[in-house]
């Protein structure tokens, strides 16, 4: 056993026909997927199972049936096949005859993706593992491998046929972006820093955040906030923003959700909790114009990132932390002129010798856009639910069935 948490891919027996759980989500224009992270990161599982003459077959989900997103892997198979550096052949169909027949044909070394597992009808909607493992789909497919690997972090949070029912029928192994991503993500709770530990707040989904706040309040020492977050927790502080504009639909309805939380966080743990004292809006010119939250008197404008003031006072709050953790943008960083909150941070963050975990794919998005450098950051995570569920230790029902093998 090489992992003391999961059996990984080290512990993989040679020559093996593998099944291997990947998470391709991406974005879809004009019919067709984006290359993106995911495809990077899962390469490397890819890419190792095949060069050591495994007979690879890949699963993975794309959107949700009845939306836009929803579509066939036949171009995420393209996008894979130029990470990995090798073909990716493609079937339309998750375990039908044409499936089988592709994952018997497999010689050494080949790489297969089957279709969208969402487009099997015993993939979602989620149950209980025992009754995933019992479907038509794994009972199909299983018999054909020798191994299950999931590198899905990003999907383990959900309960679905791919994710929790092949690890009941098959010996199950964590690939690299699992255990990379586990070992990163549950560092907050897992481990013992000597200085601060700080988390970065933002984004647009503040009941996560907001959440993740009230888990976390013994574990982190200062909270600084932006974002969505960042304005609802002024309201609660008692200015005059984070509430919704004409045609807005952001603030109100999570303030009602969240207030009683908010208020009592700021409460109990006031003194960690650092929120901006200058916030950004598209002036009459087009250009970004800023001001002091103590001067706003009404909120008449959408406020699109933090200040410049506010970046000053949480950079050296970030270069003397020894752990820092993000989730959430502090500002529309898509666009240059509202990315200073973000990329401040992230800048901070870099300049540090700090461990640190930037999480969320939207958030992880600003590293290569404006040109940082990943490997100034401990980690970047590609995952977003599963992320906040880490963060709060809620369980991950896909993470949990590979720790229950190890310990078989």
């Amino acid at each position: 056993m090489t992992d003391a948490t999961f059996r990984t891919l080290d512990d993989l027996p040679d020559d093996s026909r593998v099944l291997v759980r990947l998470d391709l989500n991406s974005p879809i224009e004009d019919g067709e997927p984006q290359d993106n992270r995911r495809f990077e990161r899962h390469a490397e599982t890819v890419r190792e199972l095949a060069a050591a003459g495994h007979r690879v077959v890949c699963l993975a989900h794309q959107g949700r049936p009845g939306r836009d997103d929803f579509v066939s892997l036949a171009g995420h198979a393209d996008i894979l096949a130029k990470h990995v550096g090798r073909d990716v052949a493609f079937v339309a169909d998750t375990h039908g005859p044409a499936a089988r027949e592709a994952i018997e044909a497999l010689d050494a070394g080949e790489v297969l993706l089957l279709e969208n597992t969402r487009m099997c009808e015993d993939e979602l909607p989620e149950a209980d593992p025992e009754e995933k493992a019992a479907t038509e789909y794994v009972e199909t497919l299983a018999p054909l491998f020798d191994a299950y690997v999931n590198d899905a972090y990003s999907a383990a949070h959900r309960k679905h046929a791919s994710l929790v029912g092949f690890p009941l029928a098959l010996p199950a192994y964590a690939g690299r972006v699992m255990a990379a991503e586990y070992e990163a993500n549950t560092a907050i709770a897992r481990r013992s820093f000597d200085g601060p530990v700080t988390m970065v707040v933002g984004g647009t989904k503040a009941t996560d955040v907001i959440g993740v706040m009230d888990a976390l309040g013994d574990t982190v020492d200062r909270f600084l906030l932006g974002g969505v977050a960042g304005e609802l927790f002024l309201r609660a502080a008692g200015h005059p923003v984070g509430s919704d504009l004409s045609g807005m639909d952001l603030f109100d309805e999570q303030w009602e959700r969240n207030r009683e939380t908010i208020e009592r966080v700021l409460d109990e743990r006031g003194e960690a909790i650092h929120l901006a004292t200058d916030l950004a809006y598209e002036g009459a010119d087009g250009d970004r114009a800023e001001v002091m939250v103590d001067d706003i008197e009404e909120k008449e404008t959408a406020y699109l990132d933090v200040g410049s003031a506010t970046v000053e006072a949480y950079a050296p709050l970030i270069r003397e932390s020894d752990a820092v953790f993000v989730k959430g943008a502090l500002g529309v960083f898509e666009d240059e002129r509202f990315a200073t909150g973000t990329v401040g941070v992230l800048e901070a963050i870099a300049e540090t010798d700090c461990f640190s975990v930037v999480g969320g794919g939207d958030t992880s998005r600003a590293i290569e856009l404006y040109g940082l450098d990943e490997d100034d950051f401990s980690h970047v995570s590609i995952a977003g639910g599963a992320y906040i569920r880490a963060l709060t230790g809620e369980s991950l029902p896909a993470v949990e069935l590979l720790q229950e093998q190890a310990d078989a």
